[in-house]
This record gives C-alpha cells, structure tokens and sequence, in this order.
C-alpha cells in the first residue's frame, strides 16, 4: 500500500482550482508533518496555513513556477493552487545546523505530500519564491520561509519515465500538456560495495 502511494504522488503544477482546500484538511496534514523525524528532536519547524482565496492571491504571484518550463510562467487562472503550507524555519531554535533542518523539512514535506495524494490532493514543492513573500504574509522576523507547498486537487497527468541514452533528467509537456517526468534507472543509482 505504501508503496504504491509512493509511485502515485507526484509533483503537480496544474490544480482544480474551483476546489479549494479547507483549513481543517490542511492542519491535519501539518499534523503529519510534526511527527516525522526531526535531528536531535529539535523541531525547529512552523507551518503557515493559507485556504483563503484572498491570501492565495496574495501569494500566488510571489512564487516561481517549473524551472524547465522557461516559457511556462505558472498554473492559469483556474488552474492555481487550492492551498498552501508555508513552511518556516524558527531561527530562534538553530545555531548554524541548518542543514539538519533541511533533513527535517525533507521528512515532514514527504509525509504531508504522501498525506494528501492518499486523499487524492497532489502538491509542488516550492523553493523559488520572493523575498517580499515574508513581508506579504506578516510573518514574525525569526520565521524564515524554507519552502512552500502548493496543493490541490490535480488538472493534469504526470507520467514517469526512464531516463534516455542523452542522460536527459528536465521534465517537459508533450503537445497534450502531458508532464513527463525522467528518472533516473535503478541500476544507474545503485553503487557497488567494494570487494571483500
């Protein structure tokens, strides 16, 4: 069961947008996220939990949308996230280890996307966003925005397929607006250990 859940969430960049997320649904997934793993169980993570339409205009425009897609400037209207999770570094909590926190925020988005493709809601990841981003939404100075996640119902089909002789990993929409997706091969990532 995991693992067909693990092979279904993928990332999407084009929602339902008429079917909003509610809050409730959201704070459940947080939830989630707080009892992943966290290093020396610090727990220096926040969450900021956006479902209104008014505050997902206001941070809509703050974010970058597919690096690859260079011609693609995001979802449409109509086609846009329906919620987010900021997700927030409390700087007061970490002296330096910040990529510990990463680690954390790795397991924690992990979770909350598995969370809620298991309830067919599909999510981006997002760490291109503007600085202005912090200001827009009134958050405490020692909050720092690490990412945010974009979720929603799907309005689109991500496919995965094997990485080609070109070693070619940027994902691309066919003329369908299929997304394809490259992975790298099993055989390509495992690495032998050495002779005994």
């Amino acid at each position: 069961m995991l693992t067909e859940l693990i092979r279904k969430t993928r990332t999407v960049r084009k929602f339902q947008e008429e079917h909003p997320l509610d809050e409730q649904q959201l704070f459940a997934l947080v939830d989630l996220a707080r009892l992943g793993g966290s290093a020396r169980n610090l727990q220096p993570l926040k969450y900021l939990v956006v479902t209104t339409k008014k505050l997902r205009d206001r941070v809509f425009p703050h974010l970058g949308w597919a690096g690859y897609l260079q011609d693609w400037p995001g979802p449409a209207s109509g086609e846009r996230p329906g919620g987010y999770i900021i997700c927030l570094l409390d700087t007061r909590m970490v002296s330096g280890a910040t990529h510990e926190a990463g680690v954390d925020l790795g397991i924690a988005t992990q979770n909350i996307l598995l969370s809620a493709a298991e309830q067919g809601v599909f999510g981006c990841r997002i760490g291109s966003f503007s600085p202005k981003l912090h200001t827009e939404l009134g958050i405490e100075k020692n909050l720092k925005i690490v990412l945010v996640l974009a979720l929603g119902y799907p309005a689109e089909t991500v496919v995965l397929e094997t990485v080609g002789a070109d070693g070619g990993i940027r994902y691309w929409r066919d003329d369908n607006q299929v997304h394809h997706v490259p992975k790298r091969p099993l055989a390509e990532i495992l690495v032998k250990p050495p002779k005994q």
